[in-house]
Protein backbone atom coordinates (compact mmCIF):
# COMPACT_ATOMS: atom_id res chain seq x y z
CA UNK A 1 0.00 0.00 0.00
CA UNK A 2 1.52 3.61 -1.34
CA UNK A 3 1.78 5.47 2.36
CA UNK A 4 -0.13 9.42 2.02
CA UNK A 5 1.62 12.51 2.00
CA UNK A 6 0.41 12.61 5.65
CA UNK A 7 1.84 9.56 6.31
CA UNK A 8 5.08 10.26 5.28
CA UNK A 9 5.01 13.52 7.06
CA UNK A 10 3.98 12.13 10.48
CA UNK A 11 6.67 8.96 9.73
CA UNK A 12 9.34 12.09 9.50
CA UNK A 13 8.04 13.90 12.53
CA UNK A 14 8.55 10.69 14.87
CA UNK A 15 12.36 9.79 13.44
CA UNK A 16 12.97 13.44 14.37
CA UNK A 17 11.90 12.72 17.57
CA UNK A 18 13.63 9.34 17.61
CA UNK A 19 16.84 11.08 16.68
CA UNK A 20 16.31 13.93 19.61
CA UNK A 21 15.87 11.04 22.09
CA UNK A 22 19.50 9.99 20.82
CA UNK A 23 21.25 12.84 21.20
CA UNK A 24 20.09 13.65 24.79
CA UNK A 25 21.26 10.31 25.50
CA UNK A 26 24.67 11.89 24.45
CA UNK A 27 24.53 15.55 26.20
CA UNK A 28 27.40 14.23 28.01
CA UNK A 29 29.64 14.03 24.94
CA UNK A 30 27.99 17.01 23.25
CA UNK A 31 29.41 19.13 26.50
CA UNK A 32 32.77 17.95 26.52
CA UNK A 33 33.50 18.66 22.68
CA UNK A 34 32.11 21.93 23.62
CA UNK A 35 34.70 22.62 26.36
CA UNK A 36 37.68 21.03 23.98
CA UNK A 37 36.77 23.72 21.54
CA UNK A 38 37.05 26.60 23.90
CA UNK A 39 39.74 25.11 25.52
CA UNK A 40 42.53 27.36 23.21
CA UNK A 41 40.17 29.76 21.80
CA UNK A 42 43.09 32.06 21.13
CA UNK A 43 44.04 29.83 18.15
CA UNK A 44 40.98 30.83 16.23
CA UNK A 45 40.70 34.40 17.24
CA UNK A 46 41.72 36.66 14.44
CA UNK A 47 44.66 38.96 15.21
CA UNK A 48 44.15 42.44 16.43
CA UNK A 49 45.89 45.40 14.76
CA UNK A 50 47.65 46.42 17.72
CA UNK A 51 47.99 45.01 21.17
CA UNK A 52 46.41 47.21 22.65
CA UNK A 53 42.74 47.21 22.37
CA UNK A 54 41.72 51.09 22.70
CA UNK A 55 44.30 51.19 19.64
CA UNK A 56 42.95 48.64 17.75
CA UNK A 57 39.77 49.75 18.48
CA UNK A 58 40.47 53.34 17.20
CA UNK A 59 41.69 51.68 13.90
CA UNK A 60 39.47 49.79 13.12
CA UNK A 61 36.30 52.34 13.54
CA UNK A 62 38.64 54.47 11.14
CA UNK A 63 39.17 51.66 8.19
CA UNK A 64 37.02 51.08 5.21
CA UNK A 65 35.05 48.27 6.70
CA UNK A 66 33.46 50.75 9.30
CA UNK A 67 33.65 53.98 7.46
CA UNK A 68 33.30 56.28 10.87
CA UNK A 69 34.98 58.95 12.36
CA UNK A 70 36.91 59.36 15.70
CA UNK A 71 37.93 61.96 17.77
CA UNK A 72 39.62 61.54 21.22
CA UNK A 73 39.09 63.61 24.37
CA UNK A 74 40.55 63.78 28.01
CA UNK A 75 37.40 63.48 30.19
CA UNK A 76 33.79 63.48 30.00
CA UNK A 77 33.18 67.25 30.32
CA UNK A 78 35.34 67.80 27.20
CA UNK A 79 31.88 65.81 25.31
CA UNK A 80 30.19 69.18 23.96
CA UNK A 81 33.02 70.55 22.75
CA UNK A 82 33.56 68.06 20.94
CA UNK A 83 30.25 67.56 19.40
CA UNK A 84 30.32 70.93 18.78
CA UNK A 85 33.60 70.84 17.03
CA UNK A 86 31.75 68.33 14.56
CA UNK A 87 28.78 69.54 14.10
CA UNK A 88 30.81 72.53 12.61
CA UNK A 89 32.79 70.72 10.95
CA UNK A 90 30.22 68.95 9.14
CA UNK A 91 28.18 72.20 8.64
CA UNK A 92 25.55 70.57 10.70
CA UNK A 93 22.43 72.58 12.94
CA UNK A 94 23.75 73.07 16.40
CA UNK A 95 20.77 71.52 17.77
CA UNK A 96 21.18 67.59 19.13
CA UNK A 97 19.55 65.08 21.10
CA UNK A 98 21.13 63.35 23.97
CA UNK A 99 20.42 60.10 25.90
CA UNK A 100 19.30 61.01 29.20
CA UNK A 101 21.97 59.12 30.64
CA UNK A 102 22.85 61.16 34.11
CA UNK A 103 26.53 61.14 32.71
CA UNK A 104 25.68 63.08 29.59
CA UNK A 105 22.85 65.30 31.23
CA UNK A 106 25.42 67.21 33.82
CA UNK A 107 27.57 68.25 30.93
CA UNK A 108 27.57 71.60 30.06
CA UNK A 109 25.94 71.88 26.64
CA UNK A 110 24.56 75.19 26.49
CA UNK A 111 28.53 76.26 27.18
CA UNK A 112 29.48 75.43 23.93
CA UNK A 113 26.28 76.98 22.56
CA UNK A 114 24.50 73.41 21.63
CA UNK A 115 20.88 73.28 21.69
CA UNK A 116 19.65 69.99 22.98
CA UNK A 117 16.33 68.93 21.37
CA UNK A 118 13.81 66.11 22.84
CA UNK A 119 13.62 64.53 19.52
CA UNK A 120 16.25 62.93 17.49
CA UNK A 121 14.95 62.03 14.10
CA UNK A 122 16.65 62.86 10.88
CA UNK A 123 19.31 65.07 13.42
CA UNK A 124 22.21 64.57 15.79
CA UNK A 125 21.79 62.13 18.50
CA UNK A 126 24.54 61.87 21.45
CA UNK A 127 24.53 58.09 22.99
CA UNK A 128 26.83 56.84 25.49
CA UNK A 129 28.24 53.07 24.46
CA UNK A 130 28.61 50.18 27.85
CA UNK A 131 31.02 48.94 26.04
CA UNK A 132 32.94 48.78 22.66
CA UNK A 133 34.62 45.51 20.32
CA UNK A 134 37.73 46.43 18.95
CA UNK A 135 37.91 42.66 16.70
CA UNK A 136 35.00 44.93 14.87
CA UNK A 137 35.13 48.46 16.15
CA UNK A 138 31.34 48.17 17.14
CA UNK A 139 30.01 49.76 20.06
CA UNK A 140 27.43 48.55 22.60
CA UNK A 141 24.54 50.38 23.67
CA UNK A 142 22.58 48.79 26.13
CA UNK A 143 18.68 49.49 26.29
CA UNK A 144 17.71 51.26 29.84
CA UNK A 145 15.87 53.75 30.82
CA UNK A 146 18.38 55.86 30.77
CA UNK A 147 19.62 54.81 27.40
CA UNK A 148 16.77 54.58 24.93
CA UNK A 149 17.40 52.80 21.86
CA UNK A 150 15.03 53.75 18.91
CA UNK A 151 16.86 57.73 18.72
CA UNK A 152 19.86 55.51 17.84
CA UNK A 153 18.14 54.21 14.61
CA UNK A 154 16.03 57.68 13.86
CA UNK A 155 18.77 60.38 13.77
CA UNK A 156 20.76 60.92 10.72
CA UNK A 157 23.88 61.42 12.75
CA UNK A 158 24.85 59.33 15.41
CA UNK A 159 27.93 60.48 17.81
CA UNK A 160 28.88 57.59 20.38
CA UNK A 161 31.06 58.12 23.78
CA UNK A 162 33.30 55.19 24.67
CA UNK A 163 35.05 55.17 27.55
CA UNK A 164 39.14 53.56 27.19
CA UNK A 165 37.87 51.25 30.10
CA UNK A 166 34.68 49.63 28.14
CA UNK A 167 36.74 48.74 25.07
CA UNK A 168 37.48 45.09 24.95
CA UNK A 169 39.48 42.98 22.22
CA UNK A 170 36.88 40.72 21.61
CA UNK A 171 32.88 40.13 21.14
CA UNK A 172 33.49 36.74 23.55
CA UNK A 173 35.39 39.33 25.73
CA UNK A 174 32.06 41.59 25.94
CA UNK A 175 30.06 38.53 26.44
CA UNK A 176 32.17 37.50 29.81
CA UNK A 177 32.51 41.20 31.01
CA UNK A 178 29.03 42.71 30.61
CA UNK A 179 27.66 40.04 33.89
CA UNK A 180 30.61 40.56 35.56
CA UNK A 181 29.96 44.33 35.58
CA UNK A 182 26.99 43.84 37.76
CA UNK A 183 24.49 45.58 35.64
CA UNK A 184 20.85 43.77 34.98
CA UNK A 185 20.56 41.83 31.25
CA UNK A 186 19.04 44.72 28.91
CA UNK A 187 15.95 43.76 26.99
CA UNK A 188 17.65 44.80 23.93
CA UNK A 189 21.58 45.45 23.34
CA UNK A 190 22.84 46.40 19.86
CA UNK A 191 26.06 46.46 18.21
CA UNK A 192 26.52 49.15 15.94
CA UNK A 193 29.15 48.91 13.79
CA UNK A 194 29.08 52.28 11.48
CA UNK A 195 26.66 53.70 9.24
CA UNK A 196 24.31 52.25 8.04
CA UNK A 197 24.19 51.05 4.50
CA UNK A 198 22.76 48.65 2.04
CA UNK A 199 23.45 47.57 -1.68
CA UNK A 200 20.55 45.33 -2.16
CA UNK A 201 18.48 48.07 -4.55
CA UNK A 202 20.09 47.95 -7.88
CA UNK A 203 23.51 47.00 -6.65
CA UNK A 204 23.97 50.59 -5.69
CA UNK A 205 25.55 51.41 -1.79
CA UNK A 206 23.17 53.40 -0.17
CA UNK A 207 24.25 55.06 3.50
CA UNK A 208 21.29 55.06 5.97
CA UNK A 209 19.26 52.66 4.91
CA UNK A 210 18.08 51.23 8.23
CA UNK A 211 19.85 54.02 10.87
CA UNK A 212 21.93 56.97 10.90
CA UNK A 213 24.34 57.98 7.82
CA UNK A 214 26.88 59.24 9.70
CA UNK A 215 28.32 57.81 12.67
CA UNK A 216 30.99 59.37 14.97
CA UNK A 217 33.28 57.91 17.92
CA UNK A 218 34.94 60.10 20.83
CA UNK A 219 36.45 57.79 23.24
CA UNK A 220 37.16 59.33 26.73
CA UNK A 221 40.55 58.44 28.26
CA UNK A 222 39.30 58.80 31.75
CA UNK A 223 36.20 58.80 33.99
Amino acid sequence: MSMSARDVILMDVRGALGASKQARRGSKDIAEEAIALLADIDKTRPTLPNNDPVESFAQRVVGPKVNATLDRIAQLDDVPTAVARYVDAHSLERSTSVAPHPNLARLDWIGSNLNVVPDASDGTFVALARWAIAETGSVVLHSANDTPILPNFLAATQIVIVYESSIVAHLEDYIAAAPAAGAPAPRTACLVTGPSGTSDIEGAFVRGAHGPRNVHIIIVSSL
